[in-house]
């Protein structure tokens, strides 16, 4: 069922998480211990991040350079029908533009077509670690509305190969990723802004926030959005500080703010036992004050660790 479809059927707010494929060599076991002490909390659907290949540089017997590609956590789609399988519930794989041609990516979403998975979240991704910028691959898609175009374009029953006779329309529901604080690369959030309708009036069906730490900053966004007539569900994504390391680490990838009390409180923390323990609390007050006011989902960054979005589940649902 769709994501869109849930929100609809939905008498309160929804509980979801985001989860990363375990790196290379490790057993799917890992994704399984960090699912299962959550799923008395009913998650609705369960996001499976994707990371591009990267490139390392090894040294040939010559003297010169070989450029190897690596992918760290491979194994999102498998990972989607195993969640499926295991849980019933819905998986939603993320789609990215780096690393795909357009073709691959057609390939891609047929294969999950094929499997059943109506969900997925279209993103541009990351540039690669040692490129300052993002670049496509040749005849790929440069950004999210372009990606968001071609599964709209396959849902329609058009595919890349134009003579295809009487191809099979997909079936995909499109989230997108939104910016409260807006994306890094905007120079402004009504640049920002306009670029999500621009996603929305394509056909993106639903948005997932970035993570964010001051509720006032995603009720002002969706805010703007309703005033742009972007009136598609705009879920909240939360992720609680463990590590007093995350005070700059977090502001530095992400572009946000971390609220002043929140800052001063870790800053004092005695250990990150302490600093853990802050977040989870700081997590369970944006999470209730964003159930009083019906967000659709509360979607939690759980990257894997169970142990506090269960302590917050527990105090919101």
């Amino acid at each position: 069922m769709k994501i869109t479809q849930y929100i609809e059927n939905a008498t309160d707010t929804l509980f979801s998480i985001e989860i990363l494929p375990p790196l290379k060599g490790k057993s799917i076991d890992s994704i399984y211990n960090g699912i299962d002490p959550l799923m008395e909390f009913k998650p609705v659907f369960v996001d499976v991040t994707y990371h591009r290949e990267e490139y390392i540089y090894r040294k040939r017997t010559d003297g010169g350079l070989e450029k190897i590609s690596t992918r760290k956590r491979p194994g999102t789609v498998a990972i989607c029908a195993a969640i499926m399988n295991r849980y019933k519930v819905e998986a939603v794989p993320h789609i990215i533009c780096g690393g795909f041609n357009k073709e691959e990516t057609e390939n891609a979403l047929i294969d999950l077509h094929f499997l059943g998975i109506e969900n997925v979240l279209a993103l541009r991704g990351d540039s690669i670690k040692n490129e300052p910028q993002f670049n496509a691959e040749p005849d790929g898609n440069k950004n999210a509305l372009e990606l968001i175009q071609q599964i709209i374009n396959m849902n329609n029953g058009i595919y890349m190969d134009q003579e295809l006779t009487n191809p099979f329309p997909t079936d995909f529901c499109a989230g997108v990723a939104c910016y409260p604080e807006k994306h890094f690369e905007a120079p402004n959030i009504t640049s920002d802004l306009n670029f999500l309708k621009r996603k929305v009036d394509a056909g993106a069906k639903y948005a997932v926030t970035q993570m964010f730490f001051d509720n006032s900053k995603y009720f002002e966004f969706v805010a703007k959005c309703r005033e742009m007539g972007i009136d598609i569900p705009i879920i909240p994504g939360l992720k609680p500080l463990t590590t007093k390391k995350q005070l700059s680490i977090l502001p530095k990838i992400f572009a946000i703010d971390i609220p002043e009390e929140l800052s001063n409180a870790v800053e004092k923390a005695a250990d990150d036992k302490a600093v853990k323990q802050i977040g989870i609390e700081w997590a369970i007050m944006q999470s209730k004050e964003l159930k009083q006011a019906k967000v659709p989902v509360l979607h939690y960054y759980t990257m894997g660790q169970s142990e506090a979005t269960k302590v917050i589940a527990s105090q919101v649902f």
